[in-house]
């Protein structure tokens, strides 16, 4: 089999495109033909900054869509021929390769009707939205939410589900992107690039702030969403924690939420790893009803996958980019 290996850390220019050994599944696990990946953010970033469990060379990528070609021992529910979808263990060889292997309990069926591409389109951006805004954030009785970033991957896909609970959604996007959030179910776009977003949204909603708030951006941003934020409101991060020093006891009263997907596989829970597949079941079920979209931007081929991976990493996409592995 061929694989993006990895020949050392610092660079997306040191991989390489080379044959490997074949793989096997052992216990516990799958051996899937690995026909789309999806593209992220921490793909790049732990090609240049390396895993302290990583031996070069190393295939990276963590999301992957495919067709089982072994079921490892003790593992139930997968037969050879399925369709599966996962995001995987960031500490082992990965999805960037013809094949893989993968946690049999971090594995979601394809239904019918859903493409590969879709399927790899939801895991890491579409199951980082899914805990933030159905699992972290309390949505009872709440009225508001800012979701920062509604045009990229995780923004795009916490921007719908937000909808679909019957917030009213405030979120950040470039101006070009406006209209292309406001159709996944943005009430309101904010330029954050010509606007002064806290203003904006104390305007919106009377000086109350929001009730919800999803920051995908950065630790400073969080911090300055904290004068974004309700009474009792609720914050949930994923690119840094806010800087909470300067609030007084009993008095915003804020709920702060770290959502760190990947971690589950490190975190030595099984009940973790299988809310990984619970995930990806509900968000694929809702493609299989048109009741999602993908929000993918790109499909390319295997051999332009380090420059998928740049135009990532410059922000030249809108939504998810998907590199197709096998041959064409």
């Amino acid at each position: 089999m061929k694989a993006w290996q990895l020949k050392d850390s610092g660079s997306i220019d040191n991989l390489e495109w080379k044959d490997v050994d074949d793989l096997h599944a052992s216990s516990g696990e799958l051996l899937v033909k690995v026909f789309s990946t999806a593209l992220n953010p921490v793909d790049y970033q732990l090609i240049e900054s390396g895993h302290p469990k990583w031996n070069y060379p190393h295939i990276p990528g963590v999301d992957l869509s495919g067709e089982v070609l072994e079921v490892g021992e003790g593992v139930e529910g997968f037969e050879v021929g399925e369709r599966v979808a996962i995001h995987t263990d960031m500490s082992k060889p990965g999805a960037f390769a013809e094949q893989a292997v993968v946690n049999a309990s971090a594995a979601a069926k394809i239904p019918d009707g859903v493409s590969f591409d879709e399927a790899a389109a939801i895991l890491c951006a579409g199951m980082t939205a899914y805990q933030a805004v159905i699992q972290k954030l309390n949505a009872a009785e709440k009225e508001t939410i800012l979701v920062h970033g509604g045009s990229g991957g995780v923004g795009g896909f916490a921007v719908q589900l937000a909808k679909k609970l019957g917030h009213t959604v405030f979120t950040t996007a470039s101006k070009e992107s406006h209209d292309r959030v406001k159709a996944l179910g943005a009430d309101l776009a904010i330029d954050y690039k010509d606007e002064d977003v806290t203003n904006r949204i104390m305007e919106e909603t009377e000086d109350a702030g929001v009730d919800l708030i999803f920051n995908t951006v950065s630790s400073e941003e969080a911090t300055a969403d904290l004068d974004r934020l309700a009474f009792s409101g609720q914050l949930a991060y994923i690119a840094g924690a806010p800087d909470t020093s300067d609030v007084k006891p009993f008095t915003l009263s804020p709920s702060i939420h770290e959502v760190a997907l990947g971690a589950a596989h490190a975190s030595g829970s099984r009940k973790a790893v299988d809310n990984l597949a619970h995930m990806a079941n509900e968000l694929m079920a809702r493609l299989s009803e048109d009741d999602l979209d993908p929000v993918i931007d790109k499909v390319l081929s295997r051999e332009a996958l380090p420059e998928g991976l740049k135009m990532l990493k410059q922000n030249e996409t809108d939504g998810k980019v998907i590199v197709r592995m096998q041959a064409e």
